[in-house]
């Protein structure tokens, strides 16, 4: 098997779970049919027909939260998980549970609703990986209070109803943070760790030296990595500045001297990282997961890797925060 076959479909140890995943999962915020993130929709019949191939196909890890669409995408991937007769044998499905997105609650109370009501819609008795989410939308202390959010989730786990408890969020020393307490099995992080954006690389490191395992979304940042930034403007959900565009606008030229898109190689910038456990990829159309396969199988010069790197460097007017 080849280094770059064996990257692409070898299974990898999700931290200290017990659980493996493909290093490649299907993210399916994009099936929540959520317009005003990714400026189209998502039919019902095409959202559902996505999943059914991702059970057929290579990717075992699926991605998902309560939030995506308010329950459209948990709601999709419970119909097929039913004509299935339940979740199959080595596959691994991971949700977040998440605040009321109407109030704003971040309740125990809430966390119990978010995860029950994500499990009736999926289909499942207990669900493998959970992960609380956006806790960048209220504070520490609300949070981890005694009787809080963070505290039920830790009695759902006791209780069976969650495999394995994880965190899902945006900025890097809150993640840290989290992640020192020692509850934190796995991390997503997104958006942060890309061909233009570097900065989650101190929190794929802080990780790793914990035994925590990574998924590392968004490495397309939300499609200028995908598209080009010629047929996609925006970066990290919003609209890129001229630095990040004239930075991607020379990745794109750099790998066209390759002869590989800058699909590829942003996609197999997060792959060739051991430190990063499983890429989730959003996916929207069922022909989007034979594409992804491609795009990690393709090869790629050794030589354009010192390119991009150099390029990344003097990126400018990227978001601020972490």
């Amino acid at each position: 098997m080849s280094d770059l076959v064996a990257r692409t479909f070898t299974k990898r140890p999700v931290g200290k779970t017990g659980l493996t995943v493909t290093p490649i999962g299907m993210g399916t915020a994009p099936l929540g049919s959520m317009p005003w993130v990714y400026s189209f929709e998502v039919p019902d019949d095409r959202g559902i027909e996505t999943v059914r191939r991702f059970f057929r196909g290579p990717l075992n890890l699926i991605d998902t939260a309560a939030m995506y669409g308010d329950g459209t995408a948990e709601r999709r991937i419970g119909v097929v998980i039913r004509e299935l007769g339940g979740l199959p044998e080595g596959f691994v499905l991971e949700t977040k549970a998440d605040r009321d997105l109407r109030t704003g609650d971040w309740s125990a109370a809430q966390m119990r609703r978010s995860v029950e009501r994500s499990l009736r819609l999926l289909g499942l008795e207990r669900v493998q990986i959970c992960l609380i989410h956006d806790t960048e939308t209220s504070t520490w202390e609300e949070i981890t209070a005694k009787g809080g959010p963070l505290e039920e989730l830790v009695k759902m786990k006791d209780e069976g109803l969650i495999g394995h408890l994880g965190i899902g969020a945006g900025p890097i020393d809150m993640i840290m943070r989290y992640v020192d307490l020692g509850l934190m099995e796995v991390v997503l992080t997104h958006n942060r760790y890309n061909l233009l954006d570097r900065r989650a690389d101190r929190l794929l490191s802080h990780c790793a030296a914990k035994g925590v395992a990574v998924f590392n979304a968004g490495v397309y940042g939300s499609g200028i990595l995908a598209k080009g930034p010629a047929g996609h403007g925006r970066f990290r959900y919003r609209e890129a500045s001229e630095g990040v565009m004239a930075a991607a606008r020379a990745m794109e030229m750099a790998c066209a001297r390759h002869g590989v898109p800058l699909a590829a190689a942003a996609l197999q910038f997060s792959l060739r990282d051991p430190r990063v456990t499983s890429t989730v990829v959003g996916m929207s159309r069922p022909e989007r997961i034979r594409e992804t396969v491609a795009l990690a199988s393709m090869p790629i010069a050794e030589t354009l890797w010192p390119e991009l790197e150099s390029i990344a460097a003097k990126v400018e007017g990227l978001p601020e925060g972490e």
